[in-house]
């Protein structure tokens, strides 16, 4: 074996193994996008993933400069060839795609590409995306001018083959994760109706007894008023005991940090974002200290993966003093503190559901003696700053 062969083989065995090692699906779409660059000695590639709205949840390129991406401006929407490869099968190989039927010319700024090869990602039926790359560099000796050949077309419906299985993963935890919560919440509603409901039931009934009685027998109602005081105090134990079970098993189990690093690697798994968790134990806090700081932090992301779109995502936890700081900031779209979605109107849609996210993180800090601090720009992302005393 020679070494271009064991270097390709190294670069295959790289794509086969990033579909293994439970990354996010994007960066295996990237793994993937740049082994086929390289083993097919082409000078760009890029893979993309339909949104079902005419243009791409994901698109990935390799060999395109930071200068070249602002000058093509936005994500291509699906027309020409690569919107007809979404709906063909058939892979598109071409000595030059400009002369191409179906090729409808470049935005601004964007690279000339002359041979072509594209690539379906199939699963079944079913076509998941499309990789292509273009513009084969000239190798010496070869015979026969440039161009993608036969070779080059089975080696990249390889690489396609692993992205699908990439892409069917993500896909199945995804579905498996909504499962877990549409369970969870079922499992929340029947312990509330079995443990709670027939309490509140005898509660109302006792409470209406006693308040007929109150002018006709005083002592018989002071006797239900004292029923009436028990059934709650039993309710009451029966709420606590439901929301001590909502809290995160991680939490409880293997504390605060591990907690929140879990969460990341969970999110970074099933978001386009990067989600990153630094950061180590901090001292003991009491159990509600605790699930603030943990609640905080998913209202935070949630906030920032649901309405900032943005690029990278940190979850930074430190000691401070007897008790910890939690700072989240993301490079998203940012907002006006002042305005919509800070503590002004809703002008846009999404803004209430910042701002109501936005209150409830400053009531959890309030409600442990904490403060919460949230510092944004429109186009500059934003940072949530969450500062927990110690337990005394």
């Amino acid at each position: 074996m020679g070494a271009c062969d064991r270097d390709e083989l190294r670069e295959v065995s790289a794509a086969v193994l990033a579909v293994t090692a439970h990354l996010a699906v994007r960066e295996v779409l990237q793994t993937i996008v740049a082994a086929a660059r390289r083993l097919l000695d082409a000078q760009y590639a890029a893979l993309g993933i339909p949104d079902g709205n005419g243009s791409f949840r994901e698109f990935i390129a390799d060999g395109l400069s930071d200068a070249q991406w602002r000058a093509i401006g936005p994500i291509p929407r699906q027309h020409g060839l690569l919107g007809a490869m979404l709906h063909d099968p058939s892979p598109v190989r071409a000595a030059d795609i400009r002369r191409h039927p179906r090729f409808e010319g470049w935005p601004a700024g964007h690279p000339e590409m002359v041979d072509f090869l594209g690539m379906p990602i199939v699963d079944g039926d079913e076509i998941l995306g499309e990789i292509f790359l273009a513009n084969k560099r000239p190798q010496p000796g070869r015979h026969g001018g440039g161009g993608f050949d036969a070779g080059d077309e089975e080696l990249l419906r390889l690489l396609a083959a692993h992205a699908a299985i990439a892409i069917v993963n993500a896909r199945l935890y995804e579905r498996g994760r909504e499962l877990s919560i549409v369970e969870e919440r079922q499992r929340i509603a029947r312990e509330l109706h079995d443990a709670v409901t027939q309490k509140l039931f005898s509660l109302r009934l006792t409470a209406e007894a006693a308040s007929a009685l109150v002018t006709r027998d005083s002592q018989r109602a002071l006797a239900e008023l004292d029923t009436v005081r028990r059934l709650a105090a039993e309710a009451t134990a029966e709420l606590k005991s439901v929301v001590v079970g909502l809290r995160p098993a991680d939490l409880a189990g293997d504390g605060l940090a591990t907690a929140l690093r879990r969460q990341a690697e969970l999110l970074d798994r099933v978001h386009a974002a990067r989600i990153r968790f630094t950061g180590d134990q901090v001292p003991k806090l009491s159990e509600e200290r605790q699930e603030a700081v943990y609640r905080v932090a998913q209202e935070a992301l949630h906030n920032a993966l649901r309405h900032g779109d943005p690029r990278h995502v940190d979850i930074d936890l430190r000691r401070s003093g007897r008790g910890c700081t939690l700072r989240v900031t993301d490079d998203g779209t940012g907002f006006d503190t002042a305005g919509p979605g800070g503590s002004g109107g809703s002008a846009r849609p999404g803004a209430a559901q910042r701002r109501l996210g936005l209150a409830s993180m400053r009531e959890r800090a309030r409600s442990v003696g904490g403060r919460l601090t949230v510092t944004s720009t429109p186009g500059a992302g934003t940072t949530v700053t969450m500062e927990v005393p110690g337990d005394r």
